[in-house]
């Protein structure tokens, strides 16, 4: 009987033991969220923030972490749908109790995601995304910071760059008609009534679009002389097939969506037609930060040139956002929402991939990067490469 009951408190002690080692396991981690396109048509936008924040969280951890704690990434896939977002972004904050989001390239999932982190006082930060109501949403205290691009910037680059580069002098607008075409067209036609430019017209496309036809011969006959195209790797693929099968030769200058997916592999020999905007190229001088990068990409995904790599601009804004985060966090000494919001705004310098950022936010102004970090880039034999 004394046996029996000396084996029930050992596999209680047992038990107790197991139970504390894992409780104290967690409580040396640092939870970060990414709700992001994981699969998909712009599945590799997905890939390339996971491979940012991958290096970044390996680098701080091995000098030892935040807070004396190691970050470990847990993520989740939105499928480019915000219903899925929303609940991705509950789950990461209720059960994971993650201490941070990243999102990624879908607008309309991040503005679902917005209320939920501002109403859970749970830092979120894009780096792919660039509608303008993502961190201009009207709440205060504002949880949404961004190391991207901002819709409304990249509009006036978009018009500046079809009249300096082609020439514009009446360009049509091919949006995908969502929140994210939705923002684009209010920025674009400011942007081109700042310039005293006319716009020829205004068409939607569809995510399952596969005949652009009709839209893209409105705008020829308004007497476009230039496409400005917004939307993600597929439509934006159909919507050139369209434009080849019509024989229009048009210059086409795009948002980024299309560099987040197989845009290059679905478009064929027409592909390095458009030019379209970035915020980094791994083809710029050579820091220490590019080179280290480099090497670890190198080392752990086969990489061997700037050429080379998937959805470029995903990995660059992520490593930064999650470098920029940890310095937040170690500056409030606290996982605390509130805390680590404030910490982002106090932020003084952070030489990172991008730039070297000063005061990279403000309690107005959450956004890190700037009309002067955008490059414009091209597909080169399905490969990424800096407009010459």
């Amino acid at each position: 009987m004394k046996h029996s009951r000396f084996i029930r408190l050992g596999a209680t002690l047992a038990a107790f033991a197991a139970f504390s080692l894992s409780a104290s396991a967690q409580a040396a981690e640092l939870k970060i969220g990414l709700v992001a396109a994981l699969t998909g048509q712009s599945a590799q936008s997905g890939e390339a923030i996971t491979r940012g924040l991958t290096i970044a969280i390996d680098e701080i951890n091995a000098k030892g972490g935040v807070l004396g704690q190691k970050l470990v990434l847990v993520k989740r896939d939105d499928e480019s749908s915000p219903p899925k977002g929303v609940t991705a972004a509950r789950e990461l904050i209720s059960s994971e109790k993650v201490v941070a989001l990243f999102g990624g390239i879908d607008t309309p999932v991040s503005l679902a995601i917005v209320p939920i982190a501002n109403q859970n006082k749970k830092p979120f930060m894009g780096v792919w995304a660039a509608g303008t109501n993502i961190t201009k949403n009207g709440a205060s205290p504002n949880y949404v910071f961004r190391v991207s691009a901002q819709d409304d910037l990249v509009d006036v680059a978009l018009i500046k760059y079809a009249m300096s580069q082609y020439s514009a002098k009446k360009p049509g607008l091919i949006l995908v008609n969502n929140p994210w075409g939705e923002s684009n067209e209010k920025g674009l036609k400011a942007a081109a009534a700042a310039a005293n430019l006319p716009i020829a017209g205004v068409e939607k496309i569809e995510q399952s679009d596969i005949d652009v036809t009709p839209q893209l011969n409105r705008l020829k006959s308004a007497g476009a002389d230039t496409i400005i195209l917004v939307a993600n790797a597929g439509p934006g693929a159909q919507m050139m097939k369209s434009r080849e099968r019509m024989g229009w030769s048009v210059p086409v200058v795009s948002h980024w969506g299309i560099s987040g997916g197989r845009f290059d592999e679905l478009v064929g020999p027409t592909a390095g037609d458009v030019h379209f905007i970035q915020t980094y190229s791994f083809f710029s001088p050579p820091t220490p930060v590019s080179e280290k990068i480099m090497s670890e990409l190198t080392k752990r995904y086969g990489i061997k040139t700037a050429a080379d790599i998937i959805a470029p601009v995903g990995t660059a804004n992520a490593y930064d956002a999650m470098q920029l985060l940890a310095l937040a966090i170690e500056k409030a000494k606290s996982t605390d929402g509130e805390a680590i919001r404030a910490a982002l705004e106090q932020i003084e310098s952070y030489q990172g991939l991008i730039k070297t950022y000063n005061k990279p936010f403000e309690s107005a102004a959450h956004e890190a990067l700037a009309p002067e970090d955008y490059v414009m880039v091209r597909y080169d034999a399905g490969k990424i490469v800096p407009v010459k």
